[in-house]
């Protein structure tokens, strides 16, 4: 009897250990922890990516769009934070779409966000324990929303950005806390190192990056997976690869030699 029972507390302390170690593995990444995320690797600049998705069912159409994110350093009410503003371009102008955020350069918390879409603006002071619209845009249509937050949260708009400042490593999970301003509630989202590789970019260049990988379920029950490449001496998101109800979607990182397109925004 005495075997038994012993054997039986030896499962269950060697469970709580695997279970202890597997807990050990995952960074969780959020705002009451501190500065988790190395803002240094964040360079300042404008990059541009290919935007594309490709349908099986429909073989010889292809859809595509610029991407334009730039990076600038500013200050705002006495402190250093980044502007970072976005713009995507297709063949269609009803598809236009821009979004400016503003983050503490210190560790990245949002401090304001704003998507333009046609004739439609939604903008929002953001808080470490709220979110809340900003009534002194004009033409907010969102100038009403309010959520309160039960802890800080990161900008989900801003995940390739929070991937380049990520403490990438083999074998790393990472819990981000995650929010789409004015869609689902914040949320953890795991996101895992699954190995490296090394990538040939347009000019022949050859990157060693990390592999980031994620995986869920959308609003409608359909599941979905992302990957990214992530250089490991640079820190910069270069490549992505997704998947999605049988539709796939792709973004490269273009050479610095494509024309900056931003100057027609001025």
């Amino acid at each position: 009897m005495r075997n038994y029972v012993y054997r039986g507390m030896l499962a269950i302390v060697l469970l709580i250990g695997t279970l202890t170690a597997n807990a050990q593995k995952i960074d969780t990444i959020n705002l009451k922890k501190g500065h988790q995320l190395n803002t240094a690797y964040l360079n300042p600049g404008l990059k541009q990516y290919l935007v594309y998705f490709q349908q099986p069912k429909q073989t010889h159409t292809l859809r595509f769009w610029l991407w334009l994110r730039d990076i600038k350093k500013d200050m705002r009410d006495g402190e250093a934070v980044f502007n970072i503003s976005q713009h995507w371009l297709g063949a269609d102008s009803a598809s236009y779409r821009t979004v400016y955020s503003v983050n503490k350069a210190s560790d990245f918390s949002p401090v304001y966000h704003a998507e333009s879409n046609g004739a439609k603006t939604r903008a929002y002071n953001w808080y470490l324990n709220k979110i809340a619209g900003a009534d002194t845009i004009a033409g907010n249509v969102h100038k009403t929303f309010k959520l309160d937050f039960t802890e800080p949260n990161f900008n989900w708009n801003l995940d390739i950005e929070t991937f380049e400042m990520l403490p990438l490593a083999p074998g790393k999970t990472f819990a981000i806390n995650f929010y789409d301003a004015a869609l689902s509630p914040p949320k953890y989202v795991l996101y895992k190192v699954t190995g490296s590789e090394v990538i040939t970019l347009l000019d022949n260049t050859k990157v060693d990056c990390w592999k980031l990988y994620e995986e869920g379920k959308s609003p409608n029950g359909s599941t979905y997976s992302e990957t990214f490449w992530i250089s490991k001496k640079g820190h910069e998101f270069l490549k992505e690869e997704d998947e999605f109800n049988g539709s796939y979607r792709y973004k490269i990182k273009m050479p610095a030699m494509t024309p900056n397109l931003m100057v027609r925004f001025k």
